[in-house]
């Protein structure tokens, strides 16, 4: 028998992307099911891909698409076969640290744009707060940023940050449902295609450029490091992934590529989405106990050192956390998951 390969692959893959999210669907919620005509379709897709990789397995191809293949052909077969009694309840500890880190690492091509754009915008605002200093009270919207940094600091230094200061549970509070709504709000402004999430990423990359350049030029890193870092390290980190959501929600919306219907594309990625952002809100959450308990004090309440310390330390802990993060296997015997592989394949 003669086979067209091209042919074949390009007619192949569009059902072999589907199956490939309902299965990260299904092994990234325990909880997950499929309706009667969802399942059934599940299973039409596993028997194709199952004859598509007898067929093949015949001709000489990509390695790449075969291993893809196989792997894929091996999760969805553990996945059926799967003979362990399906949990009932939302597990959120296994949720925060499996799921989480797990979606993250998968959309990290969003993370990227989204870092990207941020950067991106604090050089622009270093560079143009560096060439006009007078652009300071534009480049900053908050008004306690305006003075010198250096008149700043001497100000906080001396003033009432040195004694315990009232109403720090309701300046937390304030803090965290705020940063989790400007969050939330760079998440749905996916919905313009990517463009707002974007926008508002670089604007806050051009605040903190602006920030780190003025403090830097006037010979405050010390007080910059300290006053930031301790809450920075979660904080800004959240907010990325709060614009890597908007982007993979712009993804979807456009789906370049994907031939599945825009709800059923919307459907399928809702788990991603929502994943991202709550896990935005509980770094949010714990930004702000510490903006408002530790990164408002400073010397000689508390060394600049430790707060930096602390600063980093949270930063390393979080990188390991989303990097390696405890990772689940492919679900099959044997059978590599080749992640990079399938991403590679279903572009």
């Amino acid at each position: 028998m003669i086979l067209d390969l091209e042919k074949f692959l390009r007619e192949a893959k569009p059902a072999w992307r589907d199956m490939e999210s309902i299965l990260r669907r299904l092994e990234d919620d325990p909880v997950a099911s499929l309706g009667l005509d969802e399942a059934q379709r599940f299973h039409r897709l596993y028997e194709r891909a199952q004859s598509d990789l007898a067929r093949l397995s015949t001709f000489a191809f990509d390695p790449e698409t075969r291993r893809y293949l196989e792997a894929l052909v091996g999760r969805a077969y553990a996945l059926i076969h799967d003979g362990r009694e399906t949990p009932h309840r939302f597990a959120p500890l296994r949720w925060f640290f499996e799921t989480f880190p797990r979606v993250f690492r998968r959309r990290w091509r969003a993370f990227a744009v989204a870092l990207g754009a941020a950067a991106l915008g604090a050089v622009f605002g270093a560079g143009v707060l560096l060439a006009d200093e007078t652009q300071r009270s534009v480049l900053m919207p908050f008004p306690h940023l305006h003075a010198h940094p250096s008149e700043r600091v001497a100000a906080e230094e001396q003033g009432p940050s040195h004694a315990p200061r009232q109403g720090k549970a309701q300046f937390s509070s304030f803090l965290m449902t705020h940063n989790a709504r400007v969050a939330v709000f760079c998440m749905a402004l996916g919905i313009t295609w990517g463009f707002g999430s974007l926008v508002i990423l670089f604007y806050n990359g051009v605040i903190i450029g602006a920030v780190a350049a003025d403090y830097v030029a006037a010979g405050e890193t010390r007080f910059l490091l300290g006053w930031l870092l301790p809450h920075g390290a979660i904080e800004i980190p959240a907010f990325l992934i709060a614009g890597q959501a908007g982007l993979v929600l712009a993804h979807t919306l456009i789906g370049r590529g994907d031939r599945r219907p825009l709800g059923q594309r919307l459907r399928d990625e809702a788990n991603d989405l929502a994943t991202l952002i709550g896990g935005v809100a509980i770094l949010l959450a714990w930004a702000a106990i510490v903006e408002a308990f530790l990164s408002q004090y400073h010397e000689p309440v508390i060394p600049y050192a430790l707060k930096i310390f602390f600063g980093l330390f949270q930063l390393s802990l979080l990188a390991l956390f989303l990097a390696g993060g405890k990772k689940r296997n492919a679900r099959s015997s044997g059978v590599p998951h080749a992640l990079s592989h399938e991403q590679r394949i279903a572009d």
